[in-house]
């Protein structure tokens, strides 16, 4: 963990790719289940979600996931919704509601909180998460690493494969409805090095009918995804996709012989012009991009140990006295020794939300995904 940033990721890393928009709506959905007087500072300023996402990131930091430290870590958001695929297909998760007022302010500090701790907050334009994070795990792979994506998003698991795991984090609370409780999926038993106990590990396959991994963008761009507005193919599921792509080999193949297809709503469904160019479009929109040009090198994620005092400067800023005190233990600081982050602090002449996304130009409304998985408690 006493590594420089730029540490070339290389055989034997562990290197971590944080969805971290999606843990944005899990702290504030937690949050929203607490003592209201834990959700703001003193002069009214939202915090609810940042406190319960810092103690996440600080969980990543000193723990890692799963019993697992990583090497590298990654903190990767959503930048803005304008991604390039409005532009394949302008109704993309067009029926999301906005995020929830008291949220929005929270966005930009969740970015001043991941740069606090020493990590950079990764987005770029017209990319979503997603296609920085398959970007990241192809070149960590090719370099021999192990690599352990972090989310709820199943969008991701088509990166699945020997050298990258999927882990979604325990959410809900335990015993109510909603709870989901946490899991690796692996394909292929290379994961079994890291001392992860055999009830916690899944094969992905498990989780589309039988498919490997490589298959699930063609079972996607059949089944649709009403979270996104994917169309898909109407009529056609899950188990109807898997059914049909193992019986045709690929989505290609099906579509070019569908008229051989022995039901007559599927083969109907399947022929029909302005179906198929929905399934050929829903492909574009689930296929994540393994190429961006990405601004931060991967080499450019190995993780440091934090400056306690700039840490502890932010959490006062902030008020939040827990974590204060926790990282004061962690990196022998006294937390009574150093002062609020000025800039940030209440009664600043600057409001904090501005100062926290001037940081480094991103907007104050940064987007999150509000459709992302909203569990009530983190892992």
């Amino acid at each position: 963990m006493h590594t420089e940033h730029h540490r070339p990721v290389g055989k034997g890393d562990r290197v971590f790719l944080v969805d971290a928009s999606s843990f944005v709506f899990r702290a504030y959905f937690q949050s929203m289940n607490q003592d209201r007087k834990y959700n703001a500072r003193s002069d009214g300023l939202p915090t609810g979600a940042v406190r319960l996402f810092s103690t996440k990131v600080l969980q990543f930091v000193e723990e890692g996931a799963l019993g697992v430290k990583p090497t590298h870590l990654a903190m990767i958001l959503d930048k803005s919704e304008n991604s390039f695929r409005k532009e394949l297909y302008p109704l993309y998760k067009a029926h999301r509601p906005p995020p929830p007022e008291d949220l929005v302010p929270q966005f930009p500090l969740m970015r001043a909180a991941i740069r606090a701790f020493g990590l950079h907050a990764i987005e770029q334009d017209r990319y979503e998460a997603d296609d920085l994070i398959a970007t990241y795990a192809d070149e960590a792979c090719a370099r021999g690493a192990d690599v352990l994506i972090i989310s709820a998003d199943k969008d991701l698991m088509q990166l699945v494969r020997p050298c990258v795991a999927f882990y979604d984090p325990e959410s809900g609370i335990r015993g109510k409805p909603g709870y989901r409780p946490e899991r690796l999926l692996t394909h292929g038993d290379r994961f079994e090095r890291w001392n992860v106990p055999p009830d916690k590990i899944g094969d992905v396959t498990e989780y589309w009918e039988g498919l490997p991994p490589e298959k699930i963008v063609d079972i996607q761009s059949l089944e649709g995804d009403t979270s996104d507005n994917v169309p898909g193919a109407p009529g056609i599921g899950r188990k109807t996709a898997a059914q049909l792509i193992t019986e045709y080999g690929d989505l290609d193949t099906l579509l070019a012989r569908a008229h051989e297809i022995k039901q007559p709503r599927r083969r109907e469904t399947l022929t029909d012009p302005a179906v198929i160019e929905k399934v050929r479009i829903s492909k574009q929109l689930v296929q994540l991009v393994r190429d961006v040009k990405v601004e931060v090198p991967l080499d450019e994620t190995g993780l440091v140990k934090p400056d306690g005092r700039k840490l502890i400067a932010f959490f006062k800023a902030l008020e939040f006295t827990t974590i204060t005190k926790k990282v004061g233990e962690l990196y022998g600081v006294d937390p009574a020794k150093v002062d609020p982050d000025p800039a940030l602090a209440a009664g600043s002449r600057t409001p904090v939300v501005a100062v926290a996304a001037a940081e480094d130009g991103t907007p104050a409304p940064a987007a999150a995904d509000p459709g992302a998985p909203t569990p009530q408690l983190l892992a």
